[in-house]
């Protein structure tokens, strides 16, 4: 397995060698992660359940996202017809703070973790929340 993951790394690499080579600017929004990032990925992904390029790909999807609202906002804020607030608007918009219900799947999927076995007072008052909005 762990030949299989070296090997998908290396793919990776040479593939934004690859895509990278060639530049343009009026195209290029530097979308693809660098090769440190994919591997600090490819390390956090030793821990994580579920299949190991699931977890890349998911990784790779939201920095690219990120980087895409960052400069769709910094496009805003230099264009003369658009509010002054509307980048913020815009990146509110997008990023919705995680629903009471996504909060406490992470908490109590963070008691998987063997550092981290107890849950404190603000964590389960989340989940309490969360419970109580569960019709009866």
């Amino acid at each position: 397995m762990a030949d299989y993951r070296a090997q998908r790394l290396a793919r990776i690499r040479a593939n934004y060698e690859r895509f990278t080579a060639h530049s343009n600017p009026m195209t290029d929004n530097n979308l693809i992660p660098p090769p440190e990032l994919v591997q600090q990925w490819h390390a956090e992904a030793d821990n994580q359940l579920g299949p190991f390029y699931d977890y890349i790909a998911t990784r790779a999807a939201k920095w690219g996202a990120d980087r895409e609202l960052e400069a769709c906002c910094a496009w805003l804020l230099e264009e003369p017809l658009c509010a002054s607030n509307t980048h913020r608007k815009l990146r509110d918009a997008r990023r919705k703070p995680p629903s009471l219900k996504e909060q406490a799947l992470a908490l109590i999927d963070g008691c998987n973790d063997p550092d981290n076995d107890y849950l404190d007072d603000n964590a389960l008052a989340t989940i309490r929340r969360a419970l109580e909005q569960l019709p009866e």
